[in-house]
């Protein structure tokens, strides 16, 4: 995995380690990051995002007491074997929180769902989604 997969948005509401653990949660259940594939260091992933490097640590340790990650000795971070078994129900749990936010701010817009649905029909085609 290279350090720059991963999308960093310094000025999100949303605390930067948890910005890694979801993406890495997501690589891992979805498949492009597969059970022993190595994660970059703690200092290449901080150099490359320009953040603290003890913020990147505190990911991988969360992520490794989940069982998404494990540590070998000389290796560093990889990529866990159980965070292969039946990632389908996994997977659906990472985006369910998107959708049900989703879901309640169309209902709050009054937005038509088959407008919204072509919507997200048009970014799913879209190869780079922001």
């Amino acid at each position: 995995m290279d350090a720059y997969l991963l999308s960093i948005q310094p000025t999100s509401a949303e605390p930067i380690y948890r910005q890694i653990t979801g993406q890495i949660r997501r690589l891992a259940a979805g498949g492009q990051l597969r059970p022993g594939d190595a994660l970059p260091s703690v200092r290449e992933v901080a150099a490359a995002h320009a953040i603290n490097p003890m913020t990147v640590s505190r990911a991988y340790s969360q992520l490794e007491a989940e069982g998404v990650l494990v540590r070998l000795r000389g290796k560093g971070m990889v990529v866990a074997e159980a965070a292969a078994a039946d990632p389908s129900p996994r997977r659906w749990a990472l985006i369910d929180p998107a959708l049900d936010a989703v879901a309640r701010q169309a209902r709050e817009l009054e937005l038509p769902a088959d407008e919204l649905l072509a919507r997200l029909a048009q970014r799913l085609q879209q190869e780079d989604s922001p």
